[in-house]
């Protein structure tokens, strides 16, 4: 009978679709997978603390794809650097990348809020295991590592902030689960 259903369809012009199916008691069923569905409800105390939220998870989706833009950075930077003959050729390397990531994400990075800045600091720590504070130290040296670090404790800010998916930054770690599932 599915040959016959396969002749006809070719005879319309038309392609047949078919579907996975399985053999249960004679009985043969279609097999569809669906995605998992999350059923999410959360509740606030306060309309302060509803709107602290909700700021939280507009900054996590502004920041979350720089995030991970740097880590993908980091990951080609790191193993075109590998192929690199001397420190001299790398110093030189890492001296045009820093160029052309200024150039790139300087405009990016004026936009963004004290607090964005911030999450970015974190998020860069989640996505690439280690602080933004150690990374600059890796690729640029401790001195200027040590600028920067400077710099951003002008603001308030610090390179070598920790994130902590299970203590302080769990309600982040909850977010970004909720974006990356599209439920907010």
């Amino acid at each position: 009978m599915l040959s016959a259903l396969q002749a006809a369809a070719q005879e319309q012009g038309g392609a047949m679709n078919m579907l996975p199916v399985t053999v249960y008691k004679g009985d043969t069923i279609p097999v569809i997978n669906l995605r998992d569905v999350f059923i999410y409800s959360k509740t606030f105390s306060s309309k302060r603390k509803e709107k602290e939220f909700w700021r939280k998870v507009r900054d996590v989706r502004k920041t979350l794809p720089l995030a991970h833009e740097i880590r993908g950075i980091i990951i080609e930077t790191y193993e075109f650097q590998q192929t690199l003959p001397d420190d001299k050729a790398r110093d030189k390397h890492m001296k045009k990348v820093e160029k052309e990531l200024m150039k790139t994400y300087r405009p990016v990075m004026t936009k963004l809020t004290l607090r964005q800045g911030k999450m970015l600091i974190k998020l860069v720590d989640r996505e690439c295991n280690q602080t933004s504070y150690a990374l600059i130290k890796v690729f640029r040296g401790k001195l200027r590592a040590g600028f920067y670090q400077a710099f951003a404790s002008m603001f308030g800010a610090s390179l070598k902030s920790d994130y902590d998916p299970e203590g302080e930054d769990a309600e982040i770690e909850e977010i970004i689960f909720l974006i990356e599932n599209g439920l907010i």
